[in-house]
């Protein structure tokens, strides 16, 4: 394995990373870019490094076919006059080692093996003459394209009259930039220059190179025809070739390319989460839309009359039982089951355009700072849960315990209290009826018993009474104090049912999404 190949490995890796988690969340062009670059470094490796190959690619014109030819000694490459002429990529092959499995892979049919080796050339080099990257056959250009994004080291042929021309450098080197360690520029046909014309014409290409973003590239000047500057082109190849770092330095080169493409996804200084007062925000909003005080309410009465059957005057009680209970009007279950639709209506309106405010301030915060496209990104999923809410909303009611089930410790004991004043006012009531009974019809009267000068009959007539209808008032006080505390401890209840559906359905997606961010930076972080 070449040198730096676990840092590569490592690149590779975050590469593969980046891929998955901006699958759907970033612009589908820059994910598919990134996967073509992990495609073809998987499948680079694997081929190895004991091959160097080259594209020596130029314009029309340019020479580089009888560079080629050149450089291999013998005419492996057609030339003439006619235009294009080069129509696909030629392969020339130094040293023994087959490299079909890498030209397979390349998709270049015509190979031919270098019979005699120059002083300079080194196994491991393969040479491809490319089709001229202006042909009128928009085939050859898309066929110089794909191998330009393929090769290891890249040789550009110029020559003195179109080394500025805009295509070249629009098209293929100023995306290049950052490639300056797998490329080569090549002058051509410098023997139609004089010294001074030559100097000025390499300085003037020098600079447009800088201007590409690619200062620094070799830039050696060869004349195809006299072989002057041959000798050093070919000691250049040679020592990339003996070197077999190219293969890495184009994968380190292209992942360094995406990198600063994904860059200005992860501006620096960004503060992504989810603030306290907006989750609090959204879980009132969301508590709201419940019906949570509909719920309060039905509780709070539900009680007290449910008390005052219990501890009511009992000879008036029973006028309780011709009203509908309020939670069974609502069909609000005693025991909390998520199977059982209540009766409550679905948000309102303005309950629903709360929610969806409270929403689009947790968002908007939450990703505040972040680039296109990841705001909208963390809207859809807080909101992805927003289309089925009143379903949602309705089963978190009904898998609530409110409470409703459990009765108070006092009402058994004061129930029974009115009981036994019931019965006394009864007797009394049955006691005075008889002695009227007997007054009338003229029998003796029995003898009456007294508590102090009142007769026992009236007493307990008009003290149960009395006595019920105090001990009923007072049991009616202690009621609506019970039914608000009841009320409050259902909404309690409810608010902390409501925030785990909010944080299941609504914040753990957003920060699942804010996490996915985080990781991605990193990962590319670790691109370059």
């Amino acid at each position: 394995m070449p040198s730096g190949s676990p840092a590569l490995a490592d690149r590779l890796a975050a590469l593969d990373q980046v891929v998955e988690l901006g699958r759907g969340r970033l612009d589908p062009p820059l994910v598919e870019e990134a996967a073509r670059i992990a495609g073809k470094a998987g499948m680079r490796l694997r081929l190895g490094a004991a091959h160097t190959v080259v594209a020596v690619a130029g314009a029309t014109g340019s020479g580089k076919s009888s560079l080629v030819n050149a450089l291999a000694g013998e005419g492996v490459s057609e030339v003439g006059v006619r235009r294009p002429t080069t129509s696909a990529a030629t392969a020339v092959v130094w040293g023994a080692d087959s490299a079909g499995p890498l030209l397979d892979w390349l998709e270049v049919p015509r190979r031919h093996a270098a019979a005699d080796q120059p002083a300079y050339a080194a196994d491991g080099l393969v040479l491809l003459d490319l089709p001229d990257f202006d042909s009128v056959r928009v085939e050859h250009r898309l066929e110089v394209d794909r191998l330009v994004e393929l090769v290891d080291l890249l040789v550009w042929v110029l020559d003195p009259q179109k080394y500025a021309d805009a295509a070249l450098h629009d098209r293929y080197l100023r995306p290049l930039a950052g490639h300056g360690d797998v490329t080569l520029v090549v002058l051509n046909q410098a023997d139609l220059l004089d010294p001074a014309g030559l100097a000025a014409c390499l300085a003037d290409l020098r600079r447009l190179l800088a201007d590409d973003g690619l200062p620094g590239v070799p830039v050696l000047a060869v004349s195809a025809l006299t072989g002057d500057g041959l000798d050093a082109l070919g000691k250049e190849l040679a020592d990339r070739a003996a070197a077999r770092r190219a293969s890495v330095q184009r994968l380190e080169a292209d992942l360094g390319r995406t990198a600063a493409a994904l860059r200005p996804v992860c501006p620096a200084g960004a503060r992504t989460g989810i603030r306290r007062q907006d989750r609090e925000t959204l879980v009132d909003a969301l508590t709201d839309a419940a019906g949570a005080d509909t719920i309060a309410a039905a509780v709070d009465r539900a009680h007290r009359a449910r008390a005052a059957a219990v501890t009511g005057w009992p000879f008036t009680r029973w006028l309780r039982r011709l009203r509908p209970d309020p939670m069974r009007r609502l069909r609000l279950p005693e025991a909390p089951s998520e199977a059982i639709r209540t009766g409550l209506p679905g948000p309102s309106a303005v309950q629903r355009a709360r929610v969806d405010s409270a929403l689009r301030e947790l968002t908007g915060r939450a990703a505040d700072g972040l680039p296109d496209p990841w705001p909208r990104v963390v809207r859809q999923a807080a909101t992805g849960a927003t289309a089925d809410l009143p379903d949602l909303l309705d089963r978190t009611v009904a898998g609530t315990d409110l409470g409703a089930a459990r009765r108070p410790r006092w009402e058994l004991p004061v129930g029974f209290l009115q009981a036994v004043l019931a019965v006394a006012t009864v007797a009394g009531l049955v006691w005075l009826l008889v002695l009227l009974a007997l007054d009338w019809l003229r029998f003796p009267e029995p003898p009456l018993p007294h508590v102090g000068r009142v007769p026992l009959p009236t007493l307990l007539l008009i003290g149960g009474a009395l006595a019920g209808l105090l001990l009923a008032l007072l049991a009616r006080r202690m009621a609506a104090v019970g039914g608000r505390r009841r009320a409050r401890a259902a909404r309690r209840r409810l608010r902390r049912r409501v925030e785990q559906l909010a944080e299941t359905r609504v914040l753990a997606p957003v920060e699942e999404e804010l996490s996915v961010h985080t990781r991605l930076c990193a990962a590319v972080g670790l691109l370059g």
